[in-house]
């Protein structure tokens, strides 16, 4: 999510019109992601932005079908208003099965009002930035135990029957207590995809996110082992799509495990370490 400061706006105490509030919002700011204090809180804007196109996910798909692997299955997100719906949508479905994700304040059909994460006037760091952060400061023991926290976060998600859009670890937001907090939902899987494929689709993206820090801290072997008991721990059916995807993945094997080709592709190759048995 773009982090935009915008003016200082100040709105009475006693009661504040969120509604109001998003109305002109939405109307003036700039960007169509902003944060904005109000009084003694801070809340994000967020504004629909143009529709997307259907072109790159038609292309994924064929990619997908290509490969055998359904896990790569495009989930369209449409953009605009439709995207903002199906934000507001999901937002509230999670809340109301326990999952940790951002208060929504105020909704109109071209954008909504959500609770900031953290402080007033501090950012609220993404799972990613705390263990990348933590990796350079030289503390491996607690770079093992923050991936563990999203392993746990996804645990949590897929025993209430739910998935995320994109589990990557800068989608899980670390509040002021530390508990982390799942964002950006403007997808949908669930309505595409069975649920256990959702799961898998998860668990790949988080790995993707993350197990480059792992390879860089020399923290592969733990975290393999962590990843095998949390798998274990998932439905028979998720283990199953995960299992057959890693074997139509295992030419990722052969990737360099050097930048020579890029940091994208070092990050398949360190993700494929993690995961493989």
């Amino acid at each position: 999510m773009t982090r935009m400061e915008s003016p200082l706006a100040l709105f009475p105490e006693a009661r504040t019109d969120y509604d109001a509030f998003l109305r002109q919002q939405l109307a003036t700011q700039p960007h169509n992601v902003m944060t904005h204090v109000l009084g003694h809180e801070q809340v994000w804007v967020k504004r629909a932005g143009a529709p997307h196109g259907v072109g790159r996910y038609r292309a994924m798909a064929v990619l997908a079908g290509l490969l055998r692997l359904p896990v790569l299955r495009p989930v369209p997100n449409p953009g605009g208003e439709a995207a903002i719906a199906t934000e507001v949508r999901r937002l509230a479905d999670l809340a109301a099965r326990g999952v940790r994700v951002p208060e929504v304040l105020a909704v109109q059909p071209n954008g909504f009002a959500m609770r900031h994460l953290g402080r007033v006037g501090e950012e609220a760091h993404s799972l990613g930035n705390a263990i990348d952060r933590t990796l350079r400061a030289g503390d491996p023991a607690a770079v093992l135990a923050l991936w563990q926290q999203g392993l746990d976060a996804l645990t949590h998600v897929h025993r209430q029957g739910a998935c995320l859009s994109q589990a990557f670890a800068r989608n899980m937001v670390r509040d002021p207590s530390g508990a982390v907090v799942c964002i950006d939902f403007e997808d949908d899987p669930a309505a595409v995809l069975p649920l256990a494929l959702c799961h898998a689709r998860d668990a790949l993206c988080y790995a993707h996110s993350t197990a480059i820090y792992l390879h860089q801290g020399g923290l592969l072997p733990a975290a393999r082992a962590r990843w095998a008991v949390w798998a274990a721990q998932g439905s028979p059916d998720m283990q199953a799509v995960l299992a057959a995807s890693l074997r139509r993945m295992r030419w990722m094997r052969l990737l360099p495990a050097s930048r020579r080709l890029g940091r994208d592709l070092q990050r398949v190759r360190a993700a494929y370490d993690l995961l493989r048995p």
